[in-house]
């Protein structure tokens, strides 16, 4: 089996966190954004949750799904000790340290902007992702080693065969539809520290796995028909997004995520699995800037809301001012402190150079 760098992959977490900045951004200018604990601008952009409303079907999923295929490639050379070892200081640890020390910070701007007395709270907040990951490769790395020294027996070419028609990927939408018949959600949106959350993200993390396990069978599937894939959830998108209730239903979305992110994959595999300067730096640091960029984005809405903008521009300032914010903090703070690369799950490799490399998650 192939364990060479897949470009494409990374890519797909860059993108999938960078959406996830745009996302959370967008939250403060709905009228419902206290509701969640997020600072709310007093002029709403209803109109601006459109396009997220597409967005936030898959982004979650298609992170727990690059991250099972993350895993898969780093058993390749390691056993199961060193795994757990190796996921512990870039996973286990910087949740821990995020929980006391980064996620009470954007709470504590939430109670200053809001006049409220100022208190430590710590909590997992977005971190939840985090553990969840934990918790998957606790539970499914018995089950990923037996496949791994497994790798020439049935399941596998079973796997590989089912792989190769184009409704094969797909197939896998009927355990999702299982997780909403069983765990009926209030929304299929909602996953932060919800039971949907955790079993969908578990069905993810253990089919993004497979994926990767099965071979190069699923990856020329979803290559040759991406854009059939992107017409399905284009479609299924169309009738959620005109509101009926009597045709469009979770069962229907779960066919409509996993479409988007089958679609997604194809194209990465198409077209983005490249080397480039630009992304050896940006897979760097997209995991530090997924952990600070809450406490970054809630200090630009304290500072840029005051100023009485039009709210599109109030909205492009924030997001431009999160996103300079937390490469500068990654640049100028966390890539040069060498006390505080473990605690954001940067990697210190030494080669004979002297020089230092950065492995991510």
């Amino acid at each position: 089996m192939t364990t060479e760098r897949r470009y494409d992959i990374d890519w797909l977490r860059v993108i999938a966190i960078g959406l996830l900045l745009i996302y959370h951004i967008a939250i403060i200018f709905q009228p419902w954004a206290m509701f969640i604990g997020f600072i709310r601008s007093e002029d709403a952009l209803v109109g601006l949750w459109k396009p997220m409303t597409m967005l936030n079907v898959w982004r979650i999923p298609l992170l727990f799904f690059v991250s099972g295929m993350g895993l898969y490639f780093a058993m390749q050379k390691r056993n199961w000790k060193q795994l757990f070892i190796e996921r512990g200081k870039r996973i286990l640890l910087p949740f821990v340290f995020g929980i006391l020390a980064i996620t009470p910070l954007h709470f504590l701007i939430f109670q200053y902007y809001y006049n409220m007395p100022l208190s430590y709270f710590p909590h997992m907040g977005h971190l939840w992702f985090l553990e969840n990951i934990v918790v998957y490769v606790v539970v499914l790395s018995p089950v990923f080693y037996y496949l791994k020294y497994n790798e020439n027996g049935k399941f596998r070419k079973a796997i590989s065969k089912v792989m190769t028609y184009a409704l094969g990927p797909l197939s896998i939408a009927a355990f999702f539809m299982l997780e909403i018949g069983v765990v009926q959600p209030q929304l299929f949106e909602l996953y932060a520290e919800t039971w949907h959350g955790f079993f969908m993200g578990f069905l993810a993390f253990f089919f993004g796995f497979l994926f990767v396990y099965s071979g190069n069978a699923f990856w020329q599937t979803v290559s040759k028909w991406k854009w059939l894939y992107i017409g399905i959830a284009a479609i299924l998108f169309g009738i959620r997004f005109t509101g009926y209730e009597s045709i469009s239903n979770m069962y229907l979305t779960t066919i409509e995520s996993n479409a988007w992110i089958l679609g997604l994959l194809g194209i990465g595999y198409s077209y983005l699995n490249k080397p480039s300067a630009v992304l050896s730096y940006l897979s760097a640091a997209v995991y530090p800037v997924y952990i600070i960029h809450m406490f970054v984005l809630y200090a630009g809405a304290l500072l840029i809301l005051p100023l009485d903008l039009h709210p599109m521009l109030e909205f492009a300032v924030i997001t431009v001012f999160t996103f300079i914010v937390c490469f500068l903090i990654y640049e100028f703070i966390f890539k040069r402190a060498a006390i505080l690369r473990p605690l954001f799950g940067l990697k210190w490799n030494f080669k004979k150079s002297g020089k230092a490399t950065v492995e991510t998650i």
